[in-house]
């Protein structure tokens, strides 16, 4: 999870949004007292998959993916440069030792779209056959492989088309989904469509600090809900692929809770009502009653059907870290939205350490009545001092999720490197390995043995 959080000139919308809200929501935290709870009580079922997540971009960086429309951006911008990365393009081997090493039976991964189709029209075979080659051993060395169709990345010559502000557009994206999943439905069982489409709209089309780089409340709602139809025609052509009636296929949702820093405070309530609804309910809705809505008063108000949204999960994926607390400062033109309790512990990132939260989100999704795969959850901790206890506070929220009926069936922690961080470049370190990006070398960290112990003790 990135830096959504500063809210500027919200002066320009608090304005109306005291009328616009209607009654006065609440959105009230929970919270736990950990000085009373034994994270060690854990339980989990005998099946439960426990792997680890990475993204093709983040891992193998510009000069692997230079087709990429993140590596046209990160020319225009000039700030933070990715390079190679891990170079895990070329050092596959050293990940699926790692990955072994931890003891993770599974490993979440993005196809590169612009490595696979660098020009329009033109698949790359050597692209595919490098795809197939890594899927093979993961199986090989009894790893899971789980495929993520589009991780915020896709060629420049589709963001030229203006990607997915034009609904016409995803004929593109659905010819690449199954010319993947005719090359490696065989191998491949679990498929995630799209990771976190609410994150991808926020950070290029509301904040500008993503490609396009735009910031435009309507477009904003309808390349969301693009989005959410592009996953819904992938959906039923995997169906009829071969092997698709066998595909467990999913979205990422990244469930991003708001809660006002003064649980009676209207401004704040209200802002949150507005957030939660475009951020969550416009999603959850979406697939739970085949209705989406994305309003912000005075500027975007869209509502549209798909029925077909309805049967379009057979998981869905759960990214969660943690939450936002907004705190109004006084001042219209500079609404605070990092705000802290004193009880909190930071991360390294602009949130704290929130593991109520976990329980909350999976709640949220469990309306969805499909099974649940938490497909990240990480912290930035450059230290590694806070590693072990963020580890061991979100496995005892989730296993008491789990123990009161929650179809949660698998877990990935994010990340198994140090990456690149998209707008904040290497400054945060999520990865369970230090990495060394002059030597190109991994160092599991001290606090990843937290994660790699539960998964030991709970592995089948």
């Amino acid at each position: 999870m990135k830096n959504y959080f500063k809210i500027a000139h919200w002066g320009l919308v608090a304005s109306f949004l005291w009328a616009a809200a209607g009654s006065l929501a609440h959105y009230e935290e929970i919270r736990w007292d950990w000085a009373t709870i034994d994270t060690q009580q854990l339980s989990f079922p005998s099946n439960f998959l426990w792997g680890v997540g990475v993204s093709e971009y983040q891992i193998s960086g510009a000069k692997n993916c230079p087709d990429s429309n993140w590596a046209t951006w990160e020319k225009k911008q000039k700030t933070h440069l990715s390079g190679n990365a891990c170079d895990s393009w070329n050092k596959r081997d050293q990940m699926v030792d790692c990955v072994q090493q931890i003891g993770a039976k599974s490993l979440r991964l993005s196809l590169e779209w612009s490595i696979i189709e660098p020009v329009e029209g033109e698949f790359d075979n050597t692209a595919i056959e490098h795809y197939k080659d890594l899927c093979g051993t993961l199986l090989a060395q009894g790893i899971t492989p789980v495929l993520t169709l589009h991780h915020f990345t896709h060629p420049e010559w589709f963001e030229k088309k203006q990607a997915f502000e034009k609904r016409e557009n995803t004929f593109y994206f659905v010819r690449f989904c199954t010319t993947m999943f005719k090359a490696l439905g065989d191998k491949v069982h679990m498929w995630c469509t799209i990771n976190e489409p609410t994150v991808y709209m926020l950070q290029g089309y509301m904040r500008g600090v993503y490609p396009p780089g735009k910031c435009n409340m309507g477009l904003a709602g309808k390349v969301l809900k693009n989005l959410l139809d592009a996953h819904v025609q992938v959906y039923k052509k995997i169906k009829q692929l071969p092997h698709g009636d066998a595909a467990q296929i999913g979205i990422v949702h990244n469930v991003l809770q708001f809660h006002p820093y003064d649980k009676n405070g209207r401004l704040e309530n209200m802002i949150c009502k507005v957030m939660n609804n475009i951020m969550n309910d416009s999603v959850i809705n979406f697939f739970k009653k085949g209705k989406f809505k994305f309003r912000i008063p005075l500027l975007a108000n869209l509502a549209e059907k798909n029925i077909d949204a309805i049967d379009s999960l057979d998981f869905i994926g759960l990214n969660y870290y943690s939450h936002v607390l907004l705190q109004y400062n006084g001042t219209w033109s500079n609404f605070i939205a990092e705000g802290y309790r004193d009880c909190d512990i930071k991360t390294d990132m602009p949130y704290p350490v929130y593991a109520e939260g976990m329980y909350d989100a999976i709640e949220r999704v469990s309306v969805l009545n499909t099974p649940i795969y938490i497909t990240e959850n990480g912290i930035a901790d450059k230290n590694d001092d806070r590693r072990e206890l963020f580890i061991n506070r979100y496995m005892y929220a989730l296993s008491q999720a789990i123990a009161d009926g929650y179809d949660v069936r698998g877990y990935f922690y994010w990340s198994l490197f140090d990456n690149f961080e998209w707008d904040m470049g290497y400054t945060q370190k999520f990865g369970l390995y230090d990495f060394n990006f002059d030597t190109h070398t991994p160092t599991l960290r001290p606090g990843a043995a937290a994660f790699s112990a539960v998964v030991k003790k709970f592995s089948a």
